[in-house]
């Protein structure tokens, strides 16, 4: 398949159906950067280690890092996306179901966003899918449960091992540093602080934008006339595209996203904070080099659990945890059935 820039530009040109998908795909990962990414660098604003804009602008340069340097070394997470449902033969019908999944993923996440509860793009995005899936094969015989189990494993995996590691490094990084006095603990901790979220921003843009490129391949392919991209190579030119919309979306900001990760759920001092980002970029490392798509929201919450809990587990407002729960278990049947029902719609109008 061509993949080149100036064929994209063309198909896009003379496919309006072509042209919607890529603007919701786009749309969907501005939204991604602006209410997702803000969770990197929740606690690192809330320790007072950076101002909100330059932890924003800090953000957006290495999600954009993120995505560019993670896809080069392994694309796989993409593949899991590309691969998780099946369309079927009618690559006309797929382009509707996947702006269909697109509009969904759009509609629920600004609407959480609004409300200041953070969401989960890529559960949202696997929900959306799965939901034009069914909508256009009439059952579940176009969702691949091989590719789905990934995405199970990479659920629970992302909040055992966030909760596990924020604990066990917070414990360790509290005995190890317990002979220095707070003001010089609090100095050495906003350089570390600082490089965890920017850390935590890389892997953001690792897993969240490789997703949204295995999206973006998929609409092409199908307006080429394939309906798959297996053994396809991704070309650097998306790459690009997909890590600057990113990151102009994260430069956007997501203020009350980050009062409710870095303040309200647990209050952090410095070392925690800190403990909190090694923890959860360590999770989201091994998940990326593993091809396991994960949430980096559970990621990382699921970490601030795990220093919360680590001095006590008083210490977690549980009110704001369920808040953030329950808008995650609503994720798969609300994306998935926006998306059906727009699939549906989308069938009868083109």
């Amino acid at each position: 398949m061509d993949v080149s820039f100036s064929y994209f530009l063309s198909a896009a040109m003379s496919s309006p159906l072509l042209a919607v998908s890529v603007l919701l795909t786009l749309a969907v990962i501005f939204v991604n950067g602006w209410t997702d990414a803000p969770n990197a660098i929740a606690t690192c604003i809330t320790t007072r280690c950076l101002s909100t804009r330059k932890a924003i602008i800090m953000s957006a340069i290495f999600n954009f890092l993120g995505v560019f340097i993670m896809t080069h070394i392994n694309a796989s997470v993409a593949s899991t996306i590309s691969n998780m449902v099946d369309f079927g033969g009618d690559t006309h019908t797929a382009l509707v179901a996947l702006a269909s999944a697109l509009f969904s993923i759009v509609v629920y996440s600004t609407g959480a966003s609004w409300l200041g509860i953070p969401t989960s793009e890529s559960h949202s995005l696997i929900a959306g899918l799965t939901g034009a899936a069914i909508a256009t094969q009439n059952g579940l015989g176009g969702v691949n449960f091989d590719e789905w189990v990934k995405v199970i494993y990479g659920l629970f995996a992302s909040l055992v091992l966030g909760f596990i590691s924020g604990y066990v490094i917070c414990r360790l990084i509290g005995a190890v540093f317990s002979w220095l006095d707070r003001r010089k603990a609090n100095k050495l901790f906003t350089y570390t602080q600082i490089g965890g979220a920017a850390a935590m921003s890389f892997m953001h843009g690792a897993q969240d934008g490789q997703k949204f490129i295995g999206v973006l391949f998929l609409a092409v392919a199908f307006s080429n006339g394939q309906s798959s991209v297996v053994g396809m190579l991704i070309p650097v030119w998306l790459m690009l595209l997909c890590s600057i919309v990113m990151g102009v979306g994260t430069s956007v900001g997501g203020e009350k996203i980050i009062k409710s990760v870095g303040m309200d759920m647990v209050k952090l001092e410095k070392y925690q904070g800190t403990s909190a980002d090694i923890a959860a970029s360590l999770c989201l490392l091994l998940s990326s080099l593993f091809g396991i798509p994960v949430s980096t929201t559970h990621t990382k919450t699921s970490a601030i659990m795990g220093v919360g809990a680590s001095k006590r587990f008083s210490a977690i407002n549980f009110s704001v945890v369920k808040d953030m729960v329950l808008t995650w278990i609503f994720t798969f049947p609300g994306c998935g059935l926006i998306s059906f029902i727009m699939a549906k719609i989308f069938m009868f109008i083109f």
